[in-house]
């Protein structure tokens, strides 16, 4: 049986200090979208651009266009071409990659293949903080997570079934079928020695050392988006802090934050809604972890 987060835990969390100067509050770069899913990589990105001092962006040209046109919302956003990545993931705190790439082979809708596009920069950038999510998820080989220092990866229950299904060690793969699900996830974050967050319900977080489960959230949490914005609140807070804690601490207030729009207007909220809540929640948590 996993422990409960303790909030207490909050208190470590980065908090910008009132004389620091542009740059210093956390770099990201996000890799996302494609020609099918444009919303994906623009929920993230808007939830990274309230917390970070900048957000690099990367989609498929027709996202980079609309993100363009939405310019006035991201002053702190510099949009760039996919040839230029390496230059920025040099740059960037994080690097999230996944939300909204394409789970198929790119051929087929003129996309990046998306497995070739990830697992080469994971081989030319392993020092790199990386979070993983979605599309990238679903296509890599598992055994690639093993080149990264301190990966978080952030599937919900049917991408780790992918994951899991994906080993080729046929002694793990065995192990692995025999055990509950939060015992899974316990071994798998051992074995690739990463950070998983198994997204539900009940969020499971497990290092290679340590694990949690996280509750709360609703129902309303179930709409599309609700996870790349969680991805992106990730990913924006390993920027400045390890990755554990990360981990926990996006889970949790991601989870916070439904509950807060729950009262507000039960389950009829949508992912925007999420991002517009998550600054309040989070400032909520931190102002009472810092008296």
């Amino acid at each position: 049986m996993m422990k409960d987060f303790d909030p207490k835990e909050l208190k470590k969390l980065y908090v910008p200090h009132p004389d620091s100067h542009k740059g210093q509050n956390g770099k990201l770069l996000l890799i996302s979208g494609s020609k099918l899913f444009h919303s994906s990589s623009l929920w993230a990105l808007k939830v990274a651009s309230r917390i970070l001092d900048m957000v690099y962006y990367s989609s498929v040209e027709e996202n980079n266009k609309l993100v363009l046109e939405a310019k006035k919302e991201f002053r702190n956003g510099i949009v760039i071409p996919r040839d230029k990545i390496g230059d920025y993931v040099k740059e960037a705190d994080c690097v999230l990659i996944g939300p909204g790439l394409p789970r198929k082979d790119g051929q087929e809708t003129g996309d990046d293949d998306t497995k070739t596009l990830t697992e080469s920069l994971f081989k030319k950038y392993p020092m790199k903080k990386w979070v993983i999510d979605g599309g990238s998820l679903q296509t890599i080989d598992p055994k690639v997570l093993k080149l990264l220092k301190k990966p978080i990866i952030t599937p919900h229950h049917r991408e780790f079934e992918i994951l899991v299904s994906s080993i080729k060690c046929q002694v793990l793969s065995m192990e692995m079928g025999n055990l509950k699900l939060e015992e899974q996830v316990k071994l798998f974050a051992k074995e690739y020695k990463c950070t998983v967050v198994l997204k539900g319900p009940i969020d499971y977080v497990c290092s290679s050392e340590k694990c949690v489960e996280i509750k709360g959230g609703n129902a309303g949490m179930t709409k599309g988006g609700t996870g790349d914005v969680l991805a992106a609140l990730i990913a924006s807070l390993y920027c400045k802090n390890e990755a554990f804690l990360s981990a926990c601490a996006g889970s949790y207030f991601n989870k916070k934050a439904g509950e807060s729009l729950f009262k507000k207007v039960g389950y009829y909220f949508n992912s925007s809604d999420l991002v517009e809540e998550i600054p309040k929640t989070m400032k909520n948590y931190l102002s009472v972890s810092k008296c």
